[in-house]
């Protein structure tokens, strides 16, 4: 029962932490990467390639001790990790090869980032925290477990290549960004300037859906976590009035009163994407216009191709 309250717990409040990133985001850059100022003096902003790596270790880490913890101490809702049917297993490989990616491969291979306010960092990490916590927890479910089990071959298998082609897509548009800083430290390498320009280079993208939108690795994020959450969870159903009263949403949800009941952590993450990542691509959107002004193709939507 104290399991069962936790999990709601940090599924009720993950979802409602995302809603009230997206209302601060709407009127607050988040001090990181393009909007970091480009010379940074204070104490509170630190190395950006290793305070990345700190933020991203800590889902995978979270997500780890978890699985361990429910193989240690089996209950009726959960199901040891040694018991994992192979869809399952392969879920918990394919979030790992994300984070493994994200935190050590991705970074290690950027030639340079903008260095990060520390309040970035640790929202960051609390973030992360929960949500390795949420997704293990499921994934180790009985629940989860049934649901993949029922679930068609032909569904599965669309669900995990809608993923492998939103991974590849994150990875192949970010390394298109990072060829833009690397070219940037080559050319200034062969001058063999003393003066080097304060804070990062930016230039215009371009290839495969750069020619497009400004921000296809974020459309492939989203992309690849949609496949996940349609081969691991059922769709979520829309919640009664009751779950979404401003009593429900302040008080603390019991085993046998949940707040969306249906709304897995899978389809969760989606949706704190979402509420997170756009205002960032739609301000980053104007940013580029404003440094760039007539240079910046007028055709790029923001981050959906042809629609936003």
């Amino acid at each position: 029962m104290q399991e069962l309250l936790l999990y709601d717990t940090a599924r009720k409040y993950f979802l409602l932490l995302g809603a009230v990133a997206f209302f601060l985001l709407c009127f607050v850059n988040a001090w990181f990467g393009r909007f970091a100022p480009e010379d940074p003096s204070s104490i509170l902003y630190i190395n950006g390639i290793r305070s990345w790596i700190l933020m991203e270790l800590v889902s995978p880490t979270s997500f780890i001790a978890t699985i361990l913890r429910a193989a240690k101490s089996p209950s009726e809702n959960s199901s040891a990790a040694d018991s994992l049917n192979p869809r399952s297993k392969l879920m918990i490989a394919m979030f790992l090869a994300h984070y493994l990616n994200r935190s050590i491969i991705s970074p290690l291979r950027s030639p340079s980032r903008s260095k990060s306010h520390i309040s970035v960092l640790v929202c960051g990490m609390f973030v992360n925290v929960i949500n390795g916590y949420l997704m293990a927890t499921y994934l180790t479910s009985m629940e989860a477990q049934s649901y993949m089990e029922r679930l068609s071959t032909s569904l599965w298998c669309f669900g995990v290549a809608t993923w492998a082609v939103g991974f590849a897509g994150n990875v192949i548009h970010d390394e298109i960004l990072m060829n833009i800083r690397r070219k940037a430290n080559y050319k200034a390498k062969a001058k063999e300037t003393t003066n080097k320009p304060k804070g990062e280079h930016y230039a215009i993208p371009y290839g495969l859906l750069f020619e497009y939108v400004t921000f296809p690795n974020y459309f492939c994020e989203w992309i690849e976590w949609l496949g996940f959450a349609i081969a691991t969870s059922p769709f979520p159903t829309l919640p009664s009035m009751s779950s979404l009263s401003a009593s429900s949403l302040l008080a603390l949800p019991s085993p046998d009163n949940t707040f969306w009941p249906t709304m897995t952590p899978p389809y969760l993450f989606v949706a704190l994407e979402l509420l997170t990542m756009f205002p960032r691509a739609y301000k980053g959107h104007l940013w580029y216009h404003t440094k760039f002004r007539d240079s910046y193709p007028k055709q790029r939507k923001i981050v959906i191709p042809f629609i936003f």
